[in-house]
């Protein structure tokens, strides 16, 4: 068994219509792309038949990478954090960027549902890691790339 992955309910559903729609719509798809390129002849020089059967390889490993999380994973909602203040998986973190003093708000997920144009933050990015555990007001520092930052937390919610 692999190392255990923490999903919200959504996250689960939207992984096994992703894994359907491959297995079945996709799969179909990519078999009748290489059928056509077989029925033009030589395959050694067949760049149609390299390209189907290239993506058959991403798509395959694309099924095989859901199934693992699938397998491996285990649902969380918010009610199974504690109900303190302090920041957990699944808990709303608006931050104050002390720098430029905007204001943002993330919620803090697992890493195989981070999605930075959603504002969801993985618990194991710098800014998620340092975030961990620390409660409204504390000021955090975080090194990025681009240097260090300093965040303020404004709010912990749920």
């Amino acid at each position: 068994m692999g190392k255990r992955i923490y999903l919200t309910r959504e996250r689960i559903i939207e992984l096994e219509t992703e894994l359907d729609f491959l297995k079945t719509k996709e799969r179909a798809r990519i078999a009748e792309a290489i059928a056509e390129a077989r029925s033009h002849g030589d395959l050694r020089e067949n760049a149609d038949y390299d390209a189907a059967k290239e993506a058959q390889g991403h798509l395959e490993l694309r099924i095989s990478n859901i199934q693992n999380m699938l397998a491996n994973s285990q649902t969380i909602k918010s009610s199974d954090m504690p109900d303190d203040d302090k920041v957990y998986i699944l808990s709303k973190v608006t931050l104050r960027n002390n720098k430029t003093k905007a204001e943002t708000m993330y919620t803090l997920v697992s890493a195989e549902e981070a999605d930075i144009e959603q504002n969801k933050l993985a618990v194991s990015s710098p800014i998620g890691k340092a975030l961990m555990g620390k409660t409204t007001g504390d000021v955090v520092e975080v090194r990025v790339p681009a240097g260090k930052m300093q965040f303020e937390i404004v709010k912990v919610g749920r």
